[in-house]
């Protein structure tokens, strides 16, 4: 990122937003960001990265940061050893990167006619012209397929687990036009990364129900429990950011047809935001309690969470664009890490009982 993006802060909303349109739109996933390391590139190289959403990088690790929750809970619940949570690790972070090429590349394709109609958004690889819808079709195909090429890397049976993450991600795009709960929609698909992170560690994520039963009371759920929680905690994560994230196009969205939650509730999104993260915390809570984790995790997921996504919906300008855009960026990086923190804190501690 370059020094002039890294300078962009959250102003009121009454100052003059000419600054930030002439100055940052582009970094907001607008399509023009070439600066940083981006701008070593070859010049055709250039709008492949903006549309893959690489930098700042905030496109990958929000697709690879689930995957890395899946990962160490059940690393927590297996006891598994250090090699084996590295060797995932490896595995989910190469197979997010191909992955969020190809989502990112599919929804830019599908938007781009009604991209060239917003103003953040219209100066993106292809609404500009920089890359053809044809090449942007062929681009996502080779990153899906470079995705699918990690599958032989998991335990066996592991593929069939996707599936609904690629049809959730194959729709998304018309989601927004379907109904206001897209950011629902979103968090699905990217809390499916806890369940594909789950299967690269050889934990089936599915027990009881149409998948097998097991003795004591859990046939009666059809996902692990703790795994429900710590998945539908993720989705209310996503909601959360994405509907500050989508705030930033709200006039424009309803000119143009679009839904969002943010279109949905206007005015009244803070306080749907704060009862979401109140849902988010006792979930996350009940995650660590149901497998007897100690106090570092509740500490530092349920607690970090709690701090880093109440000072973004408390202090983040809706009406404001640089403002949502600016609390999006750094606020999901300190609720993933959090999130993660807490879990390897769990496991660190775990560690000397795997002997």
């Amino acid at each position: 990122m370059d020094s002039k993006a890294s300078s962009v802060k959250p102003h009121s909303a009454e100052e003059e937003p000419a600054a930030f349109q002439n100055n940052a739109l582009a970094q907001q996933y607008g399509g023009g960001h070439a600066g940083g390391w981006v701008g070593l590139l070859p010049s055709s190289w250039v709008p492949y990265v903006q549309l893959a959403r690489l930098s700042p990088p905030a496109g990958f690790f929000l697709i690879y940061f689930p995957h890395f929750f899946g990962i160490i809970l059940a690393a927590i619940i297996q006891r598994s050893p250090i090699s084996k949570v590295l060797h995932a690790g490896v595995v989910m972070f190469g197979g997010s990167f191909f992955f969020s090429n190809a989502a990112h590349g599919w929804n830019d394709l599908i938007d781009a006619p009604i991209d060239k109609s917003i103003a953040r958004t219209s100066k993106r690889p292809i609404p500009r012209g920089a890359i053809s819808p044809r090449a942007a079709f062929i681009f996502t195909i080779t990153q899906g397929i470079g995705a699918a090429l990690f599958f032989p890397l998991m335990p066996s049976g592991s593929a069939i687990y996707a599936v609904p993450n690629i049809i959730g991600t194959c729709y998304y795009p018309w989601a927004k036009r379907h109904t206001n709960f897209a950011q629902f929609v979103l968090g699905f698909c990217l809390a499916w990364g806890i369940i594909i992170g789950s299967c690269a560690m050889g934990l089936k994520p599915f027990v009881g129900g149409p998948f097998g039963a097991e003795n004591g009371w859990k046939p009666f759920f059809w996902v692990e429990p703790s795994t429900a929680c710590l998945f539908t905690a993720s989705i209310l994560w996503t909601v959360i950011y994405d509907s500050i994230y989508a705030h930033q196009d709200v006039k424009d969205d309803i000119k143009v047809g679009l839904k969002s939650f943010a279109v949905l509730l206007k005015d009244q999104t803070k306080p749907v935001l704060w009862l979401s993260l109140g849902c988010m915390i006792a979930l996350l809570y009940t995650c660590g309690s149901l497998l007897n984790m100690g106090i570092p995790f509740h500490v530092i997921a349920a607690g970090g969470s709690l701090l880093s996504l109440g000072a973004m919906i408390a202090n983040v300008e809706l009406k404001d664009s640089a403002s949502c855009w600016w609390w999006f960026r750094y606020g999901f990086w300190l609720a993933g890490g959090a999130i993660a923190g807490g879990l390897l804190s769990e496991y660190v501690l775990l560690f000397p009982s795997f002997f």
